[in-house]
């Protein structure tokens, strides 16, 4: 009879070596063997897959019965507590790439995906992001926030006449990509077919799964370096105060070259507004399926802040990131080898029972919202401080304005696990309205 070390070793094939994008290019690319793990019971594979994947707080509660660290049938680990997943994010033992700093899947570069700082381990990512960082600190970006307000209210000016609108569609997608394409110095910037770029690159973070799918993802790679270039050669030709003309310094002084400006301005564009967008649509839904929640907002407009924080500890609009050891690891009393994938749950950790009193429960007025939303060490999100404005402002004008807002229709989710969030949440504005001041 097999020992028990040789009946996980039977059960838990080894897989190819994957990094942060081929994790998500392979192992989430929802394929016969993850379905197949799915319904005989595996959770990671669940997560994949609806039901679960629209709602995986159930999963993560089973994997956090199971201990800590729990290996998958697919081959990986996965990290469902916060004190582990935050050690194991600020640990300079693991990377996003290989021990040997390949990307790991061919699919990537097939793709022509290139999203700077996701996919780089210092001492690259060290360089592009601190070129980067000084755009996005809070002092620069308070600078923004009449921009913010004025365009949140001219949104809902032009959709909330009507009675009832669509917060995703009229509100929560067009609000942060005018506010990135101004930072960036977008000249007319379509917001549609900016969110369209947004929405495509979105889906593949849960793997490419169609040739249809891939021709899509090539397509909207190929547009945005098409339009950055041409963004950079104005920019170098009439500097602007946007963050494209800070970074042509770092080009200049040969500190990054212009294959690298182009894919960072692509993250920062496509980062600046996917996790926005999600942020204010969960949060919203969240509200208005909590009414004493919604009332105390209304009540207490002051308390925006608490509900941004509140919204990304309960149901983050990033739901997980991995990592790689590049060397064997002890993590939670087990030995994780080189090379292998660990699936850090973000969105478990917000949950874990040790840290929250009733982490299930949806409460703005909760005095503790430490989470993981953002990721944490080197690469915490550069973005955080503009996506907590943006989404603050929103829910403060919402209930300043609409104290009466509530669901119009039925939800409608995206059929994504890594980013989580709506695709669609109907809404109407009551009889209870203030116009904007």
């Amino acid at each position: 009879m097999a020992t028990g070390a040789a009946r996980e070793q039977q059960a838990l094939p080894e897989l190819p070596v994957l990094t942060e994008w081929g994790l998500r290019l392979r192992m989430l690319a929802g394929g016969i063997a993850t379905r197949t793990f799915a319904w005989r019971g595996d959770p990671i594979a669940r997560l994949l897959h609806a039901p679960w994947r629209d709602d995986p707080y159930p999963v993560y509660e089973r994997l956090r019965t199971e201990g800590p660290l729990v290996r998958s049938r697919l081959g990986l680990w996965a990290l469902s507590d916060l004190t582990t997943c935050d050690a194991v994010l600020r640990d300079p033992r693991f990377g996003v790439r290989t021990s040997d700093g390949r990307q790991g899947d061919p699919l990537a570069a097939t793709a022509g995906m290139h999203l700077s700082l996701l996919e780089l381990d210092p001492p690259d990512h060290t360089r592009l992001r601190r070129l980067a960082a000084p755009a996005f600190r809070p002092r620069k970006l308070a600078q923004h926030r009449q921009r913010i307000e004025q365009t949140t209210h001219e949104l809902l000016d032009a959709a909330a006449d009507r009675g009832s609108f669509d917060l995703v569609d009229d509100l929560a997608t067009p609000l942060p990509v005018r506010v990135i394409g101004d930072l960036l110095g977008l000249p007319a910037v379509d917001a549609e077919q900016l969110a369209h770029h947004g929405a495509v690159l979105g889906s593949s973070l849960d793997g490419i799964r169609s040739p249809r799918q891939l021709q899509r993802l090539r397509r909207s790679f190929a547009e945005l370096e098409t339009m950055f270039s041409e963004l950079l050669e104005q920019r170098r030709a009439t500097p602007g105060d946007d963050i494209v003309s800070d970074l042509l310094t770092g080009l200049d002084g040969d500190r990054l070259t212009a294959g690298e400006l182009v894919q960072l301005c692509t993250l920062l564009l496509v980062a600046g507004f996917e996790t926005t967008v999600n942020l204010i649509g969960n949060g919203t839904l969240a509200l208005l399926n909590h009414p004493a929640q919604w009332e105390r907002l209304c009540e207490q407009p002051e308390l925006a802040e608490a509900v941004v924080e509140e919204t990304l500890r309960w149901d983050p609009p990033v739901q997980a990131t991995a990592r790689i050891p590049h060397e064997p690891v002890q993590v939670a009393g087990r030995t994780v080898p080189t090379d292998s994938v660990v699936l850090v749950l973000l969105a478990a950790a917000g949950r874990d029972p040790a840290v929250h009193s009733a982490p299930g429960c949806f409460d703005i007025t909760r005095g503790d919202t430490t989470h993981l939303a953002f990721s944490s060490g080197i690469h915490y999100c550069l973005g955080a401080p503009l996506a907590r404005m943006e989404a603050e402002v929103v829910f403060r004008t919402l209930a300043t304005r609409y104290p009466g807002l509530h669901r119009a229709g039925p939800v409608s989710r995206r059929p994504t696990t890594i980013i989580h969030g709506l695709a669609s949440l109907p809404v109407a504005t009551g009889n209870a309205r203030v116009r904007a001041g």
